[in-house]
């Protein structure tokens, strides 16, 4: 069922509405980056200053310089880590957009829904973004202890927040907060599995800028395999 629903999503990545979200969800993503950034650079500039005096060596005025190439590397090497929730806290902010390119071109026959409030897709976007940059730092002392099972957890802890919240978002559509749920709790096991394949090629550069994307149109799919084989045993 995974799989198939993924095949569905690859299939239409040339739809113009997926494209129109990837091309959103990667300009605000870097815009974003280059915020955070900046913002670093600002900090570093005014705790140091253009002029620093240490001790025994005198006024030196290359540590703001330093300190702003070591922050360049560092911002480099997290957002490997940071990348995934922010590109994929973004696109959720268009997972309506995808979810509807989807039913339109493999569920003709539903009717139409109403698109959810703006303001309840922001709040839920920012909610969203906030759990997985906060479970991914606090990840980072689990890497420090366990090295050797930094990758398993990696993908574990966001297949697991990735599933939970792109499944929720995706049912909310048809079933509305407590059916999403509902049909989420019966089914747990199977969308964390979908999650941590979704969650193991946004771990790659480059890759994990479309990830997303098919993420949504995936779950999309989950979520009315699910449905049927629900209507089906009943």
């Amino acid at each position: 069922m995974i799989f198939s629903s993924f095949a569905k999503a690859l299939s239409q990545m040339g739809d113009p509405r997926f494209r129109r979200v990837l091309f959103l969800g990667l300009a605000l993503t870097v815009a974003l980056l280059f915020a955070t950034y900046a913002g670093v650079l600002m900090v570093i500039s005014w705790l140091t200053g253009d002029v620093v005096t240490l001790p025994l060596v005198g006024e030196v005025r290359w540590v703001d310089d330093l300190l702003g190439w070591s922050s360049l590397v560092l911002m480099m090497t997290m957002s490997v880590f940071l990348m995934m929730p922010v590109a994929s806290a973004i696109t959720s902010l268009f997972l309506d957009d995808v979810a509807a390119a989807v039913e339109a071109r493999h569920y003709p026959d539903l009717p139409p829904v109403p698109r959810l409030p703006w303001m309840d897709t922001v709040r839920d976007t920012f909610a969203f973004l906030g759990v997985l940059i906060g479970a991914n730092l606090l990840a980072l002392v689990l890497y420090a202890f366990l090295p050797f099972a930094t990758l398993a957890i990696f993908w574990a802890l966001n297949g697991f927040l990735l599933g939970r919240e792109y499944f929720q978002l995706a049912a909310m559509r048809r079933l509305g907060r407590d059916g999403a749920r509902d049909l989420r709790r019966r089914h747990w096991l199977r969308i964390w599995l979908a999650g941590v394949l979704m969650a193991i090629p946004l771990s790659v550069p480059l890759l994990n800028l479309i990830i997303p994307i098919l993420g949504a149109a995936t779950f999309t799919h989950l979520v009315h395999a699910l449905q049927s084989g629900r209507a089906r045993t009943v």
